[in-house]
């Protein structure tokens, strides 16, 4: 229901619903055509074809954070074409990174040939040792064996891990943070001292909106005001018209008082946020909105480093299975695929993306085209490929559904500079894209920490994969995990995956 003006103060008060409209679209920054204006990076990248690009790396991002103004609203209006491929560089000179990557191998190989000399001859002694008459003490106590180095996270490339058996299942689980936020903020807690960028999201607020007819609106356009001013945060509704706000990722912090201001399709409803009150906010708009059928862009976005290996093996055999349940799911959505895979700088690629394509054939082709490589320290270039997902590829606009399911086995590296993890979580909430993010074996907490903060910040799912053993990847599927979670669900991955994406499409109005 709209609120009566009176209701507003000064500041707020509108003189009608076309004036708001028009001072909306002048102090927000959307366009005539009620969308949101595209801000003008300060830099921008071409964006080059494949074979590999041969001009200058990574240099520029294409949003610079929430500070920036709002991001470019999705505005593909299909996905009918074979899908356009493009690589990025990475920053810095690739001939030098190589060599840096090279010369850091050789003395990690090193490292690790004298590390298995001195076990050896450690064992040796041992052996004689054993021998000696029981006076011996000295000779006992220094002939112990050297317990083998363990295993560095950044090593992980140094030999292939163990490999399941290929028709193995993959188990796994998932937690929905936002749906047990207590248990979320606990694990935060216990985590503070984690190297992450941390945002507070300690206090929210979710907005449920309707039409007239009241259906939920999705993908609609959601922003916050104060004295006059646009706020940076921005966000568009689910499939299920909810979003849920975090004021005090705002810099500076938030106001006491704001307006929360929705649009879809030219109408514009509005609601007072006071902070501090109970954390449901309804806006109902004055019009009932046509029902579409169901459209959904959906983005695997893989870390593709030669530990990754079982995982993408495991999702190149199901992606057809995975792609023809979603096909037979009850809204019988339109879909389109798209692939982003990352590595690291010096590897043969940096960044590769497959953009948007309903030709699944084409996709597999390009997923079967993808083999783990490279790497080399633990950390992996994931901010720069979640900036790809987010803002270079064609998201379809007028409410599609959109999802990206990262599956992944290592933090980003935050020593590159921007763009920054935490500031595209933002821009994927502000662009309506839930993020699904899939812990493989060997994700650390850190890890854990930034995957479950992007997937509740816009509002998807933790998952993870699951072992009979805990702490051993090669004990086979099972129940166990040694994440920092609990009363989790476990199934095969495909089928989970699967699973949320009808989950989530199940949410939009039934028509």
């Amino acid at each position: 229901m709209t609120l009566p003006s009176s209701l507003f103060p000064g500041w707020l008060r509108p003189a009608g619903l076309a004036a708001v409209s028009l001072l909306s679209a002048c102090s927000v920054g959307w366009s005539e055509a009620h969308d949101w204006v595209s801000p003008a990076p300060a830099r921008t990248e071409a964006v080059r074809p494949l074979p590999r690009p041969t001009g200058p790396g990574w240099d520029a991002t294409l949003w610079a954070g929430p500070q920036s103004g709002p991001p470019a609203s999705p505005d593909a209006r299909d996905c009918d074409r074979a899908p356009q491929a493009f690589e990025l560089d990475g920053p810095g000179d690739a001939q030098a990174l190589q060599r840096e990557r090279r010369e850091r191998r050789e003395r990690d190989d090193g490292d690790r040939r004298a590390d298995r000399h001195g076990a050896a001859k450690a064992a040796a002694e041992s052996a004689v040792a054993g021998a000696a008459p029981s006076g011996r003490t000295d000779a006992l106590r220094h002939s112990a064996p050297a317990a083998a180095p363990a295993l560095q996270p950044d090593e992980r490339a140094a030999g292939p891990a163990p490999r399941r058996p290929r028709d193995e299942p993959v188990s796994a689980g998932v937690v929905d943070d936002n749906a047990d936020f207590g248990a979320y903020l606990a694990y935060r807690a216990r985590n503070e001292h984690l190297p992450v960028r941390p945002r507070d999201v300690q206090e929210r607020y979710r907005l449920t909106v309707h039409d007239a007819a009241g259906r939920p609106v999705a993908d609609a356009q959601v922003s916050l005001h104060a004295d006059g001013r646009a706020l940076p945060l921005w966000a568009r509704t689910d499939a299920g018209g909810q979003v849920w706000l975090h004021p005090g990722v705002m810099p500076g912090g938030a106001p006491a008082l704001m307006e929360v201001q929705v649009r879809k399709g030219g109408t514009v409803g509005r609601a007072l946020l006071q902070r501090g009150q109970r954390d449901a906010l309804q806006v109902r708009l004055d019009r009932d909105l046509p029902l579409q059928r169901a459209r959904l862009d959906l983005v695997f976005l893989v870390d593709a480093t030669g530990s990754m290996a079982d995982e993408i093996d495991k999702l190149k055999r199901s992606m057809r299975s995975m792609a023809d349940q979603i096909a037979r799911l009850p809204s019988r959505p339109d879909t389109c695929f798209a692939l982003v895979a990352y590595r690291d700088r010096g590897d043969a690629f940096f960044v590769r993306a497959h953009d948007f394509g309903k030709d699944l054939d084409a996709f597999q082709r390009s997923l079967g085209a993808l083999q783990a490589g490279g790497g080399g320290d633990y950390p992996e270039a994931l901010n720069e490929a979640l900036h790809t997902a987010v803002h270079r590829l064609s998201w379809r606009g007028d409410g599609a559904t959109r999802l990206v399911v990262l599956v992944a086995d290592a933090p980003p590296h935050l020593d590159y500079g921007a763009p920054y993890y935490d500031d595209d979580m933002q821009g994927a909430l502000a662009r309506g894209i839930k993020l699904f993010a899939v812990g493989a074996s060997g994700l650390d907490p850190t890890g854990e920490y930034v995957f479950r903060q992007a997937a509740q910040y816009t509002g998807g799912r933790f998952v993870f994969l699951t072992y009979a053993k805990a702490d051993d990847p090669s004990s086979g599927p099972g129940r166990e995990t040694a994440h920092d979670v609990g009363n989790y669900s476990v199934e095969s991955l495909d089928r989970l995956v699967v699973r949320l994406v009808r989950e989530e499409l199940a949410r939009r109005p039934a028509g």
